[in-house]
């Protein structure tokens, strides 16, 4: 694909488009170049599946099948941290381009720092992973190639927190410290004037300037500006939205495999819309996917292995670092039900009322563990107590746990009514397949001891708007980061989960959000990351964590319901170099730990 281009004078030939010293991706084989990869995506707001594909890090994790997690360097030819994990080096490939070609330097770095990570017009409020005890990373560029990140306290979780979560807002793909400059300053108001930002955002056809920026920003985020130069492997090239959304390899892209061959091996990922599972199911079975993971279903596992021959492809296991939980929202703004998901009496009969082996059986084919929302087995914090708590079936406990807060009065169908008089319904939304028939036996199991189940099927860009918007009564999801918590504790926390509104009011340090009572346990899970974050070696570190996460579970929170289920793969047989028994997690950035580039489609 690239050499017709080298010889039309398109493109420089390959020696000039590496760097000087590519970073070497060991293929499982080494493959052929060609093919499009076919595969699915739900629209506009199922963003983070594609990128996922394709993200890049400075360090990212790595993972042999069956083997344990570790990190490797990911643009950058080398890095270093300080004794007092205060300083972190790190040296960017030499030669490394941007996919328009033009030069990676620490100037992006620079750009990054100074003009978008410190600039509130752009990021009102820094996450507190990367501003430890409220004190923004501070940056020292060293030359053209290097520069540090210093802090003022040590902070050893801080590889583990890029490898995750890179530099995170505002960006979609989050290729951590970097920044096209050469591009995106035009969009930038340290740079243009307040009539090209007008301008530039009519072009786009966004309200005001800032809607350029973010991950769903109109010029920032890959996804959706083809113009938007990239280092990952493919770039968009059709964004959506649309029927068919397609992505184009990178010429420049920085890696080789093993025998010096630049990556990726594959020319094309052309994702196709679906409605709805049926939809999707009937697509694998016809053979238009050649590999995917994401909406790959464990409850209909059965299915696809019946249906293997028929489709032309095989059925690969990995293991899911996650938790099939029902998630109340603690900040909802009907105060009576806000009243009750506070009360731990209250969460712990929601608990212990779910017939978890039942739900095991008939949804997952028994494939799951009836267990609670906690760091799974392989995590370096699992802990076999936390994962059994408030788990076991007990109708009898959970009625008089109901009755002893005051919930002893019922209505003529049997259902409880709250303090002020009203039935105690609770709307449930989701927006997995398994979800209506999960909750058709919780709510029977809820029936059983006088509680409304409401479930609500609605679609991904409503279902993230109304945790944003603080909407939700309870929403059933997959909670995950339950492999590496140090990567990303920030879910146990609250955001995007539980208590988003608390947790905003936490990192914003009450400039937003909603404060919690003055003797919230929240406060202390915040209290310990705060302690995590700047203890002096790892094992002070662990100590801290290690409560956060008891402090977590012991709540009640979350109601896990049932988890460590494998996450199944639907793979073409003439797609190679798939890898089996790796950890799927939003940690290890889902099907990206497979190494994408590294696999390619026998022609």
């Amino acid at each position: 694909m690239l050499t017709e281009q080298v010889k039309a004078g398109k493109l420089p030939p390959v020696e000039q488009r590496l760097p000087e010293k590519p970073t070497v991706l060991k293929a499982a084989e080494v493959g052929k170049y060609g093919g499009n990869w076919q595969r699915a995506y739900k629209g506009p707001g199922d963003r983070w599946g594609p990128t996922k594909l394709m993200e890049e890090r400075v360090v990212k994790w790595s993972q042999k099948p069956g083997g344990p997690l570790g990190l490797v360097p990911g643009y950058i030819s080398s890095y270093s941290v300080s004794e007092d994990s205060r300083e972190f080096t790190f040296t960017l490939l030499k030669g490394l381009k941007w996919s328009d070609g033009e030069p990676v330097t620490t100037e992006d770095v620079r750009f990054w720092y100074d003009d978008v990570f410190m600039n509130k017009d752009l990021l009102a409020s820094i996450d507190q992973t990367l501003a430890p005890g409220g004190k923004p990373m501070k940056l020292e560029v060293v030359d053209e190639q290097t520069f540090k990140v210093k802090f003022d306290e040590p902070y050893v979780y801080f590889l583990e927190i890029l490898a995750k979560d890179s530099t995170g807002d505002p960006s979609l793909d989050r290729p951590s410290f970097l920044f096209p400059k050469h591009y995106l300053k035009q969009f930038n108001n340290k740079y243009a004037s307040e009539d090209e930002l007008k301008a530039a955002a009519a072009k786009f056809g966004v309200e005001k300037w800032t809607d350029l920026w973010g991950s769903k920003g109109a010029a920032t985020a890959w996804w959706q500006n083809p113009d938007l130069p990239v280092i990952t492997a493919w770039k968009i090239e059709k964004p959506a939205p649309g029927d068919v959304v397609t992505m184009v390899r990178n010429p420049y892209y920085y890696a080789v495999d093993q025998a010096g061959n630049q990556l990726p091996y594959i020319d094309r990922i052309s994702h196709k819309l679906f409605s709805d599972q049926e939809a999707f199911n009937l697509m694998i079975v016809q053979g238009q996917i050649d590999m995917q993971m994401r909406y790959v279903e464990p409850q209909d596992f059965t299915f696809y292995k019946e249906n293997e021959e028929k489709g032309g492809y095989k059925v690969h296991r990995w293991t899911q670092a996650q938790t099939w939980s029902l998630v109340p929202n603690l900040n909802v703004k009907d105060e009576v039900l806000r009243g009750l998901f506070e009360t731990s009496d209250f969460r712990e009969a929601l608990s212990v009322a779910i017939d978890r082996e039942t739900v095991n059986e008939l949804i997952f084919s028994g494939l799951a563990e009836a267990r609670q929302a906690s760091p799974v087995s392989g995590s370096p914090n699992f802990d076999p107590d936390l994962e059994k708590h408030w788990a076991e079936y007990d109708p009898d406990k959970a009625n008089a746990l109901l009755d002893g807060i005051g919930l002893d009065k019922r209505d003529g169908e049997g259902f409880r009514l709250r303090p002020d008089g009203k039935r105690l319904s609770i709307v449930v939304e989701m927006e997995h397949s398994n979800g209506p028939k999960t909750m058709e036996i919780v709510a029977a199991n809820y029936k059983d001891i006088g509680v409304e189940l409401l479930p609500r099927i609605i679609d991904r860009t409503q279902w993230d708007a109304n945790r944003d918007n603080n909407e939700f009564q309870m929403q059933w999801y997959p909670f995950d980061r339950l492999s590496v918590v140090a990567a990303d504790p920030r879910i146990m926390m609250g955001n995007d989960s539980y208590a988003h509104q608390y947790y905003i009011w936490y990192t914003t340090k009450g400039a937003d959000g909603i404060e919690p009572p003055a003797d919230h346990p929240i406060r202390t899970l915040f209290a310990d990351w705060d302690k995590a974050a700047k203890a002096a070696d790892r094992k002070e570190a662990d100590a801290a964590l290690n409560d956060l996460i008891k402090t977590f579970v012991t709540q009640g929170w979350v109601i896990g319901v049932v988890g460590e289920l494998p996450a199944i793969s639907v793979v073409k047989n003439n797609f190679m170099n798939f890898p089996d028994d790796l950890i799927e997690d939003d940690i290890t950035r889902g099907i990206g730990l497979g190494a994408t580039q590294q696999m390619w489609m026998a022609q």
